[in-house]
C-alpha cells in the first residue's frame, strides 16, 4: 500500500526474524535500506506471537502485520495491520502505531485510512472495527476523523476498560 506520505509494507517471515533477533541491519536491508526511527514499535512482544501464529496459518499473512515507512525520510516509523482475517460477520479489526517523534502529523490517520480502504476492497468485509483505551486520546481522534462510531465500552483482561469503534462499509460501495 502507498499513501501520499507513506509506504505500508507487508510483513514477511525474514522481517519477523530480523525483528525478533534485534538484527536492525538486516531489518533495514529487508525493507529496502530504510533508517529506523526510535520507538517505531511499542508492542515488541506481539511480534513473536504473530510470527508463530502465521507460521501455522501462512495463508493469513495479508491480514496481519505491515510496516510503516515514511517516504521522504525513508525511515521505518511504525507498524499497522489487521488483527486477523475477516470474521464470519464480515468484520475485521485494525491497529496502528507510529513512532513518538512522528506523532501529531496526521500519519496515523493516513495509515488507518489506508487500512480501511484496503479492507473494503474485499467483498467479505462489511465493517472495520478498532479498540482504544477508554479515554479521549489521539487514537480516538483518528477514528472519529475517519467516521468510526463508538459502539461500547468493554473490559479487557490486560488493558482494563477499552472502547470499541466501528465503521460500516458505506452504502453503495462495492469491493474492488
Amino acid at each position: 500500500m502507498r499513501t501520499p506520505r507513506l509506504f505500508i509494507v507487508p510483513a514477511s517471515f525474514p522481517v519477523f526474524d530480523a525483528i525478533l533477533e534485534e538484527d536492525w541491519v538486516s531489518l533495514s536491508r529487508l525493507l529496502g535500506g530504510v533508517g529506523i526511527a526510535d520507538q517505531w514499535m511499542h508492542f515488541p512482544e506481539a511480534m513473536a506471537w504473530m510470527r508463530d501464529y502465521l507460521l501455522e496459518h501462512p495463508g493469513e499473512i495479508a491480514w496481519w502485520t505491515y510496516f510503516v515507512v515514511h517516504q521522504s525520510d525513508f525511515r521505518l516509523i511504525g507498524t499497522c495491520g489487521f488483527k486477523g482475517v475477516p470474521g464470519p460477520d464480515g468484520t475485521v479489526e485494525i491497529g496502528y502505531e507510529i513512532a513518538d517523534q512522528y506523532q501529531g502529523r496526521g500519519l496515523a490517520t493516513e495509515v488507518a485510512r489506508a487500512l480501511v480502504d484496503h479492507a473494503f476492497r474485499h467483498e467479505a468485509v462489511v465493517a472495520v472495527e478498532a479498540h482504544t483505551l477508554a479515554q479521549e486520546n489521539a487514537s480516538v481522534a483518528v477514528l472519529r476523523k475517519l467516521g468510526f462510531a463508538f459502539v461500547e465500552e468493554l473490559l479487557d483482561v490486560e488493558d482494563g476498560a477499552i472502547w470499541k469503534w466501528r465503521l460500516d462499509r458505506p452504502a453503495g460501495m462495492r469491493a474492488a
